[in-house]
């Protein structure tokens, strides 16, 4: 009887540690999600605000329907028949309904928030003045357009960043204070400028002087039928905007790594797997790379966030048509739906960014727990 009891015990505190480490998880999830949203909405309502300019741009918006029913009232023929007064009354009768039918007789505060609720629901109406491709006015089918072309950059960007910084930060730490080394550390500033920048020399040179790549764009016109040339003609495209964001952040990026790797390779239990005969390939992999990669992870984060913000500026100078020239050209044009929107994508991107984050961390370092709650064993 008492062997059964001892036997039986350790299978129910597995249970409850189990159960509790669940709760824990999900309480931790529900807490993060929460604040994340959060964040979102206050950033997409301060964005609805300074977009209207505190309800100046609805007032630019009246003075419009009043300039367009008196050009309207003025073309039609029957016009004509109307007494000054009844034409006054008429054309103050179509203003009012076109004002009340787009909802700014309503004070601005009120409508701010419906403008945040159909922001965050993705129900963002029609742009002002922006078209889609196909001619469409609905914002949703002008970001669906873009949101693809900056997606593939950006990834394709960011993944060979990734791995050819932390390929190459592996490499100058076995060889520190080498000629190759020192020429990295030497390098290392030019990360102050953005990729924008470096865009715009790359494209003098193999654009402009060489003949190379094309200057901007997405793909050839007439766009390529077959979809191997059309793939490879967006792989053509691809290459200078690549380069640009590789060159501005790939000194930075391996000057720190190669310095956390150094630093946990001269721990004590790095020595101690040397002594006990492991290659150096299974100490970098087990006692170096693993201990580093969420340090890693967060800076690699912390620079993609970077890099979203700046796709603005970046696909303006290649004429790259994503989310982030779209928002260029809302900014220029007051088109306050298509900002609103760029803003909600923008938002939710930094935030499943961050979300995942915090999940790659336990998965990557078994030492982090999800939730909290202490180290493991």
């Amino acid at each position: 009887m008492l062997n059964v009891e001892t036997t039986q015990a350790p299978a129910g505190v597995r249970h409850r540690s189990a159960g509790h480490n669940l709760n824990r998880v999900l309480k931790y999830t529900l807490v993060r999600g929460l604040t994340l949203l959060a964040t979102v909405v206050i950033a997409v309502y301060l964005t609805i605000l300074i977009a209207n300019g505190g309800g100046y741009v609805d007032q630019m918006r009246i003075g419009q329907i009043k300039e367009q029913v008196i050009v309207a009232m003025g073309a039609d023929p029957e016009m004509a028949h109307l007494t000054v007064q009844q034409r006054r009354e008429l054309e103050e009768e179509r203003i009012r309904v076109r004002i009340e039918q787009l909802g700014l007789d309503r004070p601005f505060m009120v409508r701010s928030f419906e403008y945040l609720w159909n922001g965050l629901t993705l129900n963002l109406g029609s742009a002002e003045y922006l078209l889609s491709d196909s001619g469409s006015r609905q914002v949703r089918n002008i970001l669906g357009e873009r949101l693809g072309a900056t997606l593939l950059l950006m990834a394709t960007s960011q993944l060979l960043l990734f791995f050819c910084a932390m390929f190459v930060a592996l490499f100058l730490s076995r060889r520190y204070g080498s000629l190759l080394d020192k020429i990295v550390i030497s390098m290392a500033p030019t990360s102050a400028a953005p990729g924008w920048f470096y865009g715009i020399f790359l494209i003098l040179i193999f654009a402009a002087v060489l003949g190379w790549l094309p200057f901007g764009g997405m793909i050839d016109a007439p766009p390529p039928r077959n979809p191997w040339l059309r793939a490879l003609s967006i792989a053509k495209h691809m290459i200078l905007p690549v380069m640009s964001m590789f060159i501005s952040s790939i000194f930075s990026s391996v000057y720190s790594w190669r310095t956390f790797f150094l630093i946990y390779s001269s721990e004590d239990y790095v020595e101690m797997a040397k002594a006990k005969g492991l290659s150096d390939r299974q100490i970098e992999r087990r006692y170096v790379l693993r201990p580093t990669l969420p340090t890693i992870i967060t800076s690699f984060s912390l620079m993609l966030i970077t890099l979203w913000v700046g796709a603005i500026v970046l696909e303006t100078v290649f004429a790259w048509p994503g989310i982030g020239r779209l928002t260029q050209q809302a900014i220029n044009l007051f088109d306050t739906p298509v900002i609103v929107a760029n803003t909600v994508i923008y938002a939710y991107l930094l935030a499943v960014t961050l979300f995942l984050l915090d999940i790659i961390y336990s998965l990557v370092d078994p030492r982090v727990k999800l939730g909290g709650g202490g180290t493991r064993a």
